[in-house]
């Protein structure tokens, strides 16, 4: 009999609870058949109400950023700049006008500019100090002096690294690697130290050259398995895309999956099952899998061939260790009858796809009938203090979201920051963004496919929003997670600040 949505989702999800080694454990695969609520409740760490509710209390780090850099901003010169940088980064009620708000806090709000002098303390002495007092604020009173203190002294440290006055820069570096833990319990104070070490490789790149960090890509696949595991952010990208693939692939014998990035292929099972038992019979499915590490494709692929045969699907699995914007059409095995999907979960952890208008041009040469995209709601443009600022407001959401929900001494919080979420900050901005060859990346990737000729949008249908849905009916509505469809797409936020956008594309000649 063939199982639900639901219930994949689920099955999914208590296949890949975390571990240390990326191994699946096969036999302890299964399909339950208790309540949704259940295994909600029993894939969801136990945490005391009282821990919670302390957490929640302290995590108004990200509203106090907002109105420190609007301060920030305030203190700039005006600056023209192109309209289509401004996307909207604030979520909406689904009842408002969707997805549209011009006046909130975008992450590239600044653009390219050179401040007219440098920033001090003095500067946001009247903000904090209203914010504390309990001005206009939204609750920020609880924010301890100390954070306050430390998040203005990286502020005016941003502004010193954005005129190259390195010496001065140094100088409060050193100050805030001595005041700033990443073990902290405040968010504020995690939040500094990781954007302290960020500069400080920020500075030292700048004396001494571009410098390009070695990947442990399993310690990061392991930390992305556990942020899977205790957020909702990845598992909204993996179902909302296999929903969208799903119905292109409808009624399609032969189809074949590009995964830009498949790291350890956990999206996949999932969308595998529901083909499998499909009333018209499986398909034979050829995917392609991109990544760095040839012997990490190879265990993937091994692992989705072995999960594949055990349902009784025909499965190709074929690795290309080199990044998507640097091979050509050749490399793909592509056979004529097969029905074509690129997936792309994006990040900043490093370059996964090489230059952008590389990987755009073999999108429209391959002729995707569906692209599935996840974008970060987050710019990689701009000068240095665009990306600080922008990256400051996001990324302080991102710790909020964690300390809402985990204590500030559990481990996979402290792997999710360290191994994920710091790689991402000192991939901004100590190396400049996703890009190492120093060629620009887009801004938007919706966008960019929506102003070309040869895509057009496909609207996340209502079964995507379900199964989206489900995975946020995992978390209680005072963690603060919100999701909203509007301009076909979905967005996934944390309070007011959207994180993750999800959407799907045609090319025009697709097959």
């Amino acid at each position: 009999m063939m199982k639900g949505g639901f219930e994949v989702v689920h099955a999914t999800l208590d296949m890949i609870q975390p571990h240390r080694e990326p191994i699946w454990d096969f036999a302890s695969f299964g399909f339950p058949t208790t309540s949704v609520a259940a295994a909600a409740v029993s894939s969801i760490p136990r945490q005391s109400l009282e821990n919670r509710c302390i957490n929640l209390e302290r995590n108004e780090l990200s509203d106090w950023v907002e109105q420190v850099t609007k301060k920030l901003i305030d203190d700039l010169p005006a600056q023209n700049t192109d309209t289509d940088d401004h996307h909207s980064s604030t979520l909406q009620a689904p009842a408002d006008i969707p997805m549209v708000c011009e006046d909130s806090f975008p992450p590239s709000l600044l653009g390219d500019f050179r401040p007219r002098k440098t920033v001090t303390s003095s500067d946001f002495d009247e903000l904090q100090w209203s914010n504390v007092n309990g001005g206009n604020d939204r609750g920020l009173s609880r924010l301890d002096e100390q954070g306050l203190s430390l998040i203005t002294l990286l502020l005016e440290c941003a502004v010193a690294i954005s005129i190259d006055n390195l010496g001065e820069a140094h100088r409060m570096l050193l100050e805030l690697t001595q005041m700033a833990s990443p073990y902290a319990l405040s968010c504020a104070e995690r939040v500094v130290a990781y954007f302290a070490k960020a500069m400080s490789s920020r500075v030292i790149n700048s004396w001494l050259g571009i410098c390009s960090p070695l990947i442990n890509y399993k310690t990061v696949h392991c930390a992305f398995q556990a942020f899977n595991n205790v957020s909702p952010f990845i598992k909204f990208a993996h179902f909302t895309s296999n929903q969208a693939i799903l119905e292109a692939f409808h009624r399609r014998d032969r189809v074949h999956i590009i995964d830009l990035d498949i790291m350890q292929g956990l999206q996949w099972p999932a969308l595998f099952h529901i083909l499998a038992t499909r009333m018209e019979g499986p398909p034979h499915v050829t995917m392609t899998g991109m990544g760095s590490s040839m012997e990490l494709l190879t265990e993937t692929g091994k692992q989705l061939s072995n999960f594949a045969k055990r349902l009784g699907m025909s499965f190709e699995f074929h690795p290309i260790a080199k990044k998507f914007g640097e091979i050509d059409i050749t490399m793909v095995r592509l056979r004529r009858g097969e029905t074509l999907a690129i997936h792309w979960l994006q990040h900043s952890l490093y370059d996964a796809t090489g230059p952008d208008w590389k990987t755009m041009r073999l999108m429209e040469q391959l002729g995707p009938r569906i692209i599935t995209l996840v974008e970060q709601d987050l710019s990689h443009g701009g000068s240095f203090l665009d990306r600080f600022v922008g990256s400051l407001h996001y990324y302080s959401t991102m710790f909020d979201s964690l300390g809402a929900y985990l204590a500030a001494d559990d481990p996979n919080r402290h792997r999710i920051e360290h191994c994920l979420l710091f790689r991402e900050i000192n991939n901004i901005l100590a190396i400049g963004g996703p890009a190492r060859s120093g060629e620009d990346k887009m801004k938007q990737w919706r966008s960019e496919l929506a102003a070309r000729n040869s895509f057009v949008q496909v609207p996340m249908s209502s079964n995507s929003m379900a199964q989206a849905q489900l995975i946020l009916n995992m978390f209680p509505p005072a963690h603060g997670y919100r999701l909203v469809q509007g301009d076909g797409t979905l967005r996934l936020g944390w309070k007011d600040t959207s994180l993750f956008t999800a959407s799907a594309w045609t090319s025009h000649v697709s097959r």
